[in-house]
């Protein structure tokens, strides 16, 4: 008696420990598609679009076929809240298991793993568990109707049979009591849980858009309506800077070290760089480069995310080197560095050559303009100060592009008294009459003054007066829309531009 009451324990525990397995996989199926259902305009397209695996040539054709994007939205969403449902309620759980594992098969195929044991294969065994396990011995509603059928099929049948229970049937008496209706109802409790975690997160979401002004006038509606790639008028055209092709936006890569230049907002930069999570930067990478935008100008330290991104997703975006400031070493350490991991160009970054100037650095800047030249790269030397390059002139130094900073003094914040992380191009005129005799190449930088004036008038703004290349910070959800609005200023044949293209 005590054997079978110690077997009994030992069903019962295994009985309720694939329950839980069974709901809490059942709920990350059923919140990712209700998450989906809610969030306003998701769609699969750049997850299939960046696919880099088994079935990458199928994933990257559905992804330009809009038709064929809503149709796979609608059966991902739907899929998974269905899946979720039965395998909470522990409905057709063997059905549902087969296509979750399934669907979870065809998300692991889609990039080659950074580990080959993630969590969705550690979910597609577990449900290839459960689909095995009958189920007269799980808790849900499979268990009510397999005693229901099993009565009407078998005038006489133990309970032992067919739920393991130790006492058998009196004829005549009714398989289902209170406990097995009960058992059978197990899941309804975490379902009721999912539908008011999805009720508030919808009543959120919904109050925000209703109430908050900003929601609806402010930047921060530009999340909800941001441009996708079914919007992008064009590609981004290029020029040559000492024979590599450049293209005329570049993308600025501050945002993505965290340096956001967000004034007195202390916590941005924090910020800035929790959202670039190492899939969002390869994404970015990729959007950039589908807007015809074929290179990022950043600081060395992004040089081993680009090197994943060329070797994991077959990337070619180039790589401009601000030759910055790194922990262990000087410039000339910073330029190897840069070299070494696939700069295409070079430049010294506008405080470096601002404090090399005020210290009369004259040899060294000679040296790491030497260094890069003769590994066949070109060379550029930036500037936050406009005395600082006519300094540079005079010295009779020519690098093979400039980067300056340039904007205009439009905005409230640029007219304030004292510096305060503010204003980067402290004579703008003095900026366009340089460039305006100078014969290479201007890569403009700064130009939205991080984030005080839109693009629609900063891209002017630099173009006709000089510019022959912008550097431009820009999250993804503002890439379509900025590339757009560059390709509008470059090809309605209305630039007031005195100075030739240089490039």
């Amino acid at each position: 008696m005590e054997k079978q009451n110690r077997s009994k324990s030992a069903n019962t525990l295994q009985t309720w420990a694939l329950f839980l397995m069974r709901t809490a996989i059942g709920w990350h199926f059923l919140y990712g598609g209700l998450d989906k259902l809610l969030s306003q305009g998701w769609t699969s397209r750049a997850y299939l679009a960046s696919s880099n695996w088994f079935l990458a040539d199928v994933y990257h054709w559905m992804s330009g076929l809009p038709g064929l994007m809503s149709v796979v939205d609608v059966l991902n969403i739907w899929g998974q809240i269905s899946i979720g449902l039965c395998l909470m309620l522990g409905l057709f759980t063997r059905m549902a298991c087969i296509a979750g594992a399934l669907l979870l098969a065809l998300y692991y195929v889609t990039y080659v793993p950074t580990a080959v044991v993630n969590s969705q294969l550690i979910e597609l065994i577990a449900l290839g568990v459960l689909a095995g396990v009958p189920a007269a011995n799980c808790l849900g509603l499979d268990l009510l109707l397999a005693i229901k059928r099993l009565s009407k099929l078998q005038p006489k049948v133990s309970r032992q049979q067919i739920i393991g229970d130790a006492k058998d049937r009196a004829p005549g008496e009714p398989l289902t009591d209170r406990r097995e209706i009960i058992k059978s109802l197990a899941g309804i409790p975490f379902v009721a849980a999912m539908g008011t975690v999805a009720a508030t997160r919808n009543i959120r979401f919904s109050n925000e858009e209703k109430e908050l002004v900003d929601a609806f006038t402010g930047a921060s509606r530009k999340a909800f309506t941001f441009q996708t790639l079914d919007d992008l008028t064009g590609q981004i055209p290029m020029a040559k800077i000492g024979g590599s092709d450049v293209s005329r936006i570049i993308l600025g890569g501050n945002i993505i070290c965290g340096f956001a230049h967000a004034r007195d907002l202390i916590y941005v930069s924090e910020l800035v760089r929790a959202y670039h999570t190492p899939l969002k930067i390869y994404e970015s990478f990729m959007l950039a480069e589908k807007c015809g935008i074929n290179t990022i100008l950043t600081h060395p330290s992004v040089a081993p995310a680009l090197n994943q991104y060329w070797k994991q997703y077959g990337g070619k975006i180039k790589f401009i080197a601000d030759c910055g400031w790194m922990e262990g070493t000087d410039t000339l350490g910073a330029i190897d560095y840069s070299i070494d991991n696939g700069a295409s160009l070079c430049y010294l970054q506008g405080e470096v050559v601002d404090q090399m100037v005020k210290d009369e650095k004259w040899d060294y800047l000679n040296k790491c303009l030497e260094k890069v030249r003769r590994q066949g790269l070109p060379m550029g030397i930036g500037a936050h100060r406009i005395e600082s390059l006519i300094a540079v002139t005079e010295k009779g130094i020519a690098p093979d592009f400039w980067m300056k900073t340039f904007h205009p003094q439009t905005y409230w914040s640029a007219r304030h008294p004292q510096w305060h992380d503010n204003k980067f191009c402290f004579n703008s005129e003095a900026t366009i009459q340089f460039m305006r005799n100078r014969k290479e190449p201007w890569i403009a930088f700064k130009t939205m003054a991080a984030g005080a004036i839109h693009p629609q008038e900063a891209f002017r703004y630099a173009f006709e007066n000089g510019a022959d290349f912008i550097c431009a910070g820009m999250y993804d959800f503002q890439m379509v829309e900025d590339a757009n609005i560059a390709l509008d200023v470059l090809s309605n044949g209305q630039l007031k531009r005195q100075r030739p293209w240089m490039a």
